[in-house]
């Protein structure tokens, strides 16, 4: 039987992991629309780290995607199965009789 805390653990996980998705798509429009500069240090050591976190799952997303016209909706499919991944942890947490 797996213990609760691991359930816990990968739903705290996923969550962690929305932050970094809805992160990355408010500092892309404040970037883009430059209301903050990537020239500062900060800004940048956070930018490069929460795409290095995201581009490697978006970027399999905007490739199975037809050209929207330059509107990028990989986030909102991405955003949608980490929700689905965190209702199917808790649905197996439940089913197995841990929750």
């Amino acid at each position: 039987m797996i213990p609760m805390p691991v359930f816990q653990l990968i739903d705290a996980i996923l969550s962690v992991y929305q932050w970094v998705i809805i992160l990355m798509v408010i500092m892309s429009w404040l970037i883009g629309f430059n209301v903050i500069n990537r020239h500062n240090q900060i800004v940048d050591a956070i930018w490069r780290t929460v795409v290095a976190l995201t581009e490697p799952v978006l970027a399999p997303i905007r490739k199975s995607m037809p050209n929207m016209g330059g509107l990028d909706l990989s986030p909102l499919i991405l955003l949608l199965g980490v929700f689905f991944l965190r209702q199917m942890n808790w649905w197996i947490a439940a089913r197995i009789g841990v929750a």
